[in-house]
């Protein structure tokens, strides 16, 4: 299988009139309409590999190839500029995301709170916090929040460890499990079929945001950085915005109800890497 990708991989960079992108899936639903907004505008044809945003840097890392790097966090693109993998003068800020409690449609098992989710008999999952975003914010809420008797039962009751946020978002929304820890925008992902419970503002710890950059490998980096000038136009924005993304980091405090650090890196403690 990885031999496959890999071919794959060489196939789709071979071609310069061809952008190739390595992309956790925090951005999947609207990237993958701007992507086919900036195809029809440039006669460029975009690739875009997803997934979990330190799986998708280290498919970046193995194979040499790429010409951007759009992880959901701040964490891994920290991680990939102390690597150099990327071009740390072309990064960008796209959109900014908050952490939430994601529940099937309907709520049937009643949860309002993160305390709910270390009850017993429910079924939780989280995304690896080893290679996703939204797994590491979800592991720092959970160290910050709750006392230690409640953090061992809710590891008691996570059933999955999560490979991305699309399949985080699709653990509750095919009803493998009660609730995720996700983000705030799952919901308007597949609404028929996912709710949102807020977090209490004090149980955020901070404001997440999905930054893109050139990659190192890039052959075409004037291609590159006009993706990335049009993924942050005003444009593009308005797809963003279509899918409830967070312009700003004052959006997102709106939202909390009170000022949170921005972006920034959490070291995951060991006990919590699988």
């Amino acid at each position: 299988m990885k031999k496959l990708f890999l071919i794959l991989v060489l196939i789709l960079s071979v071609n310069a009139k061809e952008l190739l992108i390595f992309a956790g899936s925090a951005s999947k639903p609207a990237t993958e309409e701007i992507a086919k907004l900036f195809e029809q505008k440039n006669g460029v044809k975009v690739n875009i590999v997803f997934g979990g945003s330190g799986y998708v840097l280290s498919q970046m890392q193995l194979t040499k190839r790429g010409d951007l790097y759009f992880p959901g966090s701040s964490d891994f693109m920290e991680l990939a500029k102390k690597k150099k993998l990327v071009l740390p003068d072309s990064e960008k800020r796209v959109v900014y995301l908050v952490s939430a409690i994601n529940v099937q449609k309907g709520n049937p098992k009643h949860i309002k709170s993160l305390h709910d989710l270390a009850k017993p008999g429910i079924k939780v999952a989280i995304a690896n916090p080893q290679g996703v975003c939204v797994g590491a914010y979800a592991v720092e809420i959970i160290e910050h929040s709750l006392s230690p008797k409640e953090k061992e039962q809710l590891r008691k009751n996570i059933v999955n460890y999560t490979s991305s946020c699309a399949k985080t978002a699709n653990a509750v929304a095919l009803k493998q499990v009660d609730a995720v820890i996700g983000w705030r925008v799952f919901h308007y992902w597949n609404s028929d079929l996912i709710e949102t419970i807020p977090l209490k503002k004090d149980e955020v710890v901070r404001i997440g945001y999905i930054p893109i950059a050139i990659s190192v490998y890039s052959k075409q980096k004037e291609l590159a950085q006009k993706f990335i000038d049009f993924i942050t136009s005003k444009e593009a924005q308005k797809i963003f915005a279509k899918y409830h993304y967070l312009a700003s980091p004052e959006e997102a405090e709106e939202y909390i109800g009170e000022k949170k650090k921005i972006g920034g890196e959490y070291k995951v403690p060991k006990e919590w890497v699988k």
